[in-house]
């Protein structure tokens, strides 16, 4: 199991990257765990850019041969951009989570819920146990 340390992480298995330029603008997708979990991913329903998310609320679904999920917003913001190469090809999410697999950028609108997120090793040693 993959945890990078550079991403935060909520108790839902999604991870967030926050950007170098704009700290108030990040990059959502589902952990490594959650991926293997789900096994072989074939369709994903992304949000809206533009939509308004609230912390822990569905915000997208990925569909797998195995069954089907809700994602869960990590943060409360608006979807700013889509990863468009999951139309075309969802299993990036099973090859390459934490890069080529992200589902969607959001700008957070109340940076004080990144306290609720957990570092690798909190996330690490809650799918663990």
């Amino acid at each position: 199991m993959i945890a990078p340390a550079d991403l935060l992480y909520a108790k839902t298995h999604e991870w967030i990257r926050r950007d170098l330029v704009d700290d108030s603008l990040v990059s959502v997708g589902i952990t490594d765990h959650a991926q293997r979990e789900l096994t072989d991913i074939v369709y994903v329903e992304l949000p809206k850019i533009g939509a308004h998310l609230v912390v822990a609320a569905p915000a997208a679904v990925v569909e797998s041969v195995k069954a089907a999920s809700d994602i869960y917003s990590p943060l409360s913001g608006v979807v700013t951009d889509i990863n468009p190469a999951l139309s075309n090809n969802p299993s990036l999410v099973n090859s390459d989570p934490f890069h080529e697999g992200w589902l969607f950028k959001m700008h957070i609108s109340n940076p004080s819920e990144l306290e609720l997120l957990l570092t690798p090793e909190g996330y690490t040693a809650q799918i663990t146990s």
